[in-house]
């Protein structure tokens, strides 16, 4: 999985198509992120001790991989991750303008 903790990605699928956002956390094991602010939805929860609190509560539900792209800021516009090597560390680089990611 080529998206990371803190990228900026843009939705290219689903309900919140065209929607830039920040990957809050990454979930490599079943291909899906977390993003800041996007695909939350409404959980009716009943009280179940004392820490955890009863009614509707807002949830953030994390989305596949394959429905966001990577944001470059050289073009402005989704990218493509591919990777260089620079000073002996391999780097994410864009395959349509060569910026790094």
């Amino acid at each position: 999985m080529k998206i990371r903790k803190g990228d900026e990605v843009l939705v290219i699928a689903g309900k919140f198509r065209g929607e830039r956002s920040r990957v809050e956390e990454a979930l490599p094991q079943r291909d899906m992120v977390v993003l800041d602010g996007l695909n939350i939805a409404k959980r009716h929860t009943k009280l179940a001790g004392a820490n955890m609190q009863a009614g509707i509560i807002d949830k953030v539900m994390p989305m596949h991989v394959s429905n966001v792209s990577l944001w470059c800021s050289g073009h402005k516009g989704p990218a493509k991750a591919g990777y260089r090597e620079v000073d002996g560390t391999k780097v994410r680089v864009c395959r349509k303008c060569g910026e790094a990611l």
